[in-house]
């Protein structure tokens, strides 16, 4: 059965039938709006729109992890305030012709990431579109701390992050070129798992400064850097080695070269001696630019006091000094620095 089949209401009950009431639901989906118990009398809240096409396809991801994926970038922009993700509201627009079933799983998915931050879907609307349309908002509690807002770094911080960098660019690297290996870095990039109880515990912590990389490591320092009024340098030694980046890197380098000169692969770089390409500078560049540049990941970055001990899921990658922009390895950053609208 299709959604014009089903028909607007009959579509918003199933989608209701299928999704779990929070405890802070006072009223849920079926009336004018829900309300929502605030017992910090302020709420976090944070919007994102997602188009097929540009945000996501559907011959790469099924139904479930783009409704995931869709509430995970939401997600961990209230975690970067320093807040508990409560609630998502979620806007869906579709043609006609889309099956019920695919809207279903498709709130499944929404429902799944709610879930395991902690938060449900209170709420939202339906409509007909050309093409299918996300806009999500996702609510916040504070806890009684005040948000961690990007404005807050001071020189002599250090930057550190929580979560993973350069995961879904290079899964995306990986079906742009039609290849399936590693399937890891592909559902990486299909579905994101960010680390939502960091920023709650980063702003308990005394965190300055803090992020969602959602558009890449540098361009959402530079981010930092610019509503603190400083100079963020870092330094590529402390990023950790990862050896899922470097086989993508490699598997991409030989599908770039098969069949040209070396059908057999003899010249290949990433040959025998060294499987993964990690000895090959063009795997290791690809590797750095994927952590430095690529987002959707949705790692917390975020600025601390100088000597603050941290828990072990977070790096420190870097250091506040006086001055503006991004500094990596003390040399400033030229060309493309990460994903931006209206020109990628």
């Amino acid at each position: 059965m299709t959604i014009s089949e089903l028909g607007e209401f009959g579509l918003i009950e199933a989608i209701a039938a299928a999704l779990p009431r929070g405890e802070r639901t006072i009223v849920g989906i079926g009336d004018d709006a829900a309300v929502l118990a605030a017992p910090d009398a302020r709420v976090v809240a944070t919007t994102d729109l997602l188009v097929e096409g540009r945000h996501f396809r559907r011959d790469w991801s099924g139904p479930a992890d783009i409704g995931a994926k869709a509430a995970a970038q939401n997600l961990a922009d209230v975690a970067a305030m320093g807040a508990t993700p409560v609630a998502l509201l979620v806007g869906f627009a579709a043609p006609g012709d889309v099956a019920v079933a695919w809207a279903r799983d498709l709130m499944a998915g929404l429902a799944d990431e709610c879930a395991r931050a902690g938060a449900t879907v209170a709420g939202g609307d339906v409509s007909g579109a050309d093409e299918i349309v996300l806009a999500i908002t996702a609510l916040g509690d504070l806890g009684g701390r005040d948000p961690v807002t990007r404005s807050g770094a001071r020189p002599g911080d250090v930057l550190a992050y929580a979560g993973v960098l350069g995961e879904s660019a290079a899964g995306l690297a990986l079906l742009e070129a039609g290849l399936t290996e590693p399937a890891a870095l592909i559902a990486a990039h299909r579905r994101p798992a960010p680390r939502y109880a960091a920023g709650p515990e980063a702003a308990a912590l005394g965190a300055t400064a803090m992020i969602d990389v959602s558009d890449g490591l540098l361009a959402d320092a530079g981010h930092l850097a610019r509503a603190s009024g400083v100079q963020i340098d870092i330094a590529t030694v402390r990023l950790p080695g990862h050896p899922g980046l470097a086989a993508a890197a490699a598997a991409l380098a030989r599908a770039s070269t098969a069949g040209r000169d070396d059908p057999a692969g003899r010249d290949d770089p990433a040959g025998r001696d060294d499987p993964a390409g990690r000895d090959d500078p063009v795997v290791r560049d690809a590797a750095l630019d994927w952590m430095l540049t690529g987002g959707e990941d949705h790692a917390l970055a975020a600025t601390f006091p100088p000597g603050r001990e941290l828990p072990y899921y977070w790096t420190v990658i870097g250091q506040v000094r006086e001055g503006q922009g991004v500094l990596v390895n003390g040399s400033r950053v030229t060309g493309r620095a990460g994903w931006k609208h209206f020109s990628d």
